[in-house]
């Protein structure tokens, strides 16, 4: 038997990630390593283990072995638990056939068995791929002060970059009466976080009346919430007012690493108060060599250091030989940066080798033209390889 809980969390991690290219070729977006020794998926497992929830359902999809294996049992979380724990849920064959999750709705429709389990009051919906530091129990507890049947995360963009983003228009009390995805004219610059905390009973109902709905969707923006919302249901926009970065992308990638680094970060990932938990390999520390150039970088366990490293983040395992210059970087596990070699502007995936005296990148302004290394590649000594460019094993052929 199981003890009920009062929140569970259902973890969306299944995206394919393709606007990230060749870092996605094999893995899921969630497992994409990020900061020298986390990854994306680190960052919610994190905070759902700081704000005092402890059963998660991890829905994967796209390439899930890396992130299957990279869970485990949840211990590095603290979420190797008797009762409750994280648990990966991949799509699986019910007694109506197999089924790949069709939307956002669909994949928490196809668990509801496992929300059972635990009979909750509440469930909080996340997503996989989102950079930042959140306390869930505050917004739950805004969420029962409100009474409210379903509880949307919003953050403030700019006029600008309300366009992009599903938009919640409120009344003075934060209930929403209107919510518009990607408007034109957008009336307001309250942006969906995608995080919502709905009361399970209602969530439950809508759930089954979308997935007998033909042509649905299936999709939380798209269906469940309009569809609440012209049911009259109560609806809260609760304000969130940290750092949140959505890494859909190279350059919001690359950007959220950057935001890492300086003497006061945009991005504080040393706070002690709200620990970001991995599960990374034991390493030895690194070694920097007589000689060697270090400014403004994270560099992690395990990597050798005889050149040069400039602003940028070094995963573990990581060897920058001497000559080479590593500028403006972010260069994941395994990678190794040969003599003379230049690497600017880049992100390079794990075990990929830059062959001595290669030119990767270019020098424009940092964030512009960022070029991406797949992994397991090795580039040939000399090869030039120029700004913006997407290398992965099939392009490299052509190349060399």
């Amino acid at each position: 038997m199981y003890h009920k809980k009062e929140c569970v969390a259902m973890l969306l991690a299944g995206g394919q990630g393709s606007r990230l290219y060749t870092l996605t070729e094999k893995t899921a977006k969630p497992a994409v390593p990020f900061g020298g020794k986390y990854r994306i998926i680190d960052f919610p497992l994190s905070n759902c283990v700081n704000s005092g929830i402890d059963t998660v359902g991890v829905l994967t999809q796209y390439q899930p072995l890396e992130l299957n294996e990279y869970i485990g049992n949840g211990q590095a979380w603290d979420l190797d638990r008797t009762f409750g724990g994280v648990m990966v849920l991949p799509p699986y064959q019910g007694n109506k056939g197999a089924d790949w999750y069709k939307g956002t709705a669909n994949a928490i429709y196809q668990n509801l068995a496992f929300i059972d389990r635990y009979d909750p009051e509440y469930v909080l919906v996340l997503s996989g791929d989102h950079i930042y530091k959140m306390d869930y129990a505050a917004m739950l507890d805004f969420h029962k002060k409100k009474e409210a049947d379903c509880t949307i995360a919003v953050l403030e963009v700019s006029l600008e970059e309300a366009s992009r983003f599903g938009i919640m228009n409120t009344n003075d009390d934060n209930s929403v009466y209107e919510f518009e995805e990607k408007p034109k004219h957008p009336k307001s610059t309250k942006a969906s976080m995608g995080i919502y905390i709905f009361n399970y009973k209602k969530l439950k109902q809508y759930l089954i009346d979308d997935e007998n709905t033909e042509g649905s969707a299936n999709d939380f923006g798209k269906n469940i919430i309009p569809n609440m919302l012209a049911s009259g249901e109560k609806l809260f926009a609760y304000p969130f007012s940290g750092y949140w970065k959505d890494v859909g992308t190279i350059s919001s990638l690359w950007e959220a690493n950057m935001d890492l680094l300086g003497a006061k970060p945009v991005f504080n990932i040393h706070d002690r108060s709200w620990r970001i938990f991995s599960r990374t390999s034991a390493m030895p520390a690194q070694y920097l060599a007589p000689g060697s150039v270090t400014e403004n970088a994270i560099i992690s366990e395990g990597s050798e250091i005889a050149g040069t490293v400039r602003n940028s983040v070094l995963f573990h395992g990581v060897t920058v030989e001497s000559g080479a210059v590593v500028e403006n970087a972010v260069v994941m596990s395994g990678v190794t940066v040969k003599a003379g070699a230049r690497v600017v502007n880049t992100i390079i995936a794990e075990n990929t080798t830059v062959g001595a005296g290669a030119m990767i990148g270019d020098n424009q302004k940092p964030g512009d033209n960022i070029t991406v290394l797949g992994s397991d590649l090795a580039i040939p000594a000399g090869m030039t390889i120029g700004g913006g460019l997407l290398i992965n094993a099939d392009k490299l052929s052509e190349l060399v």
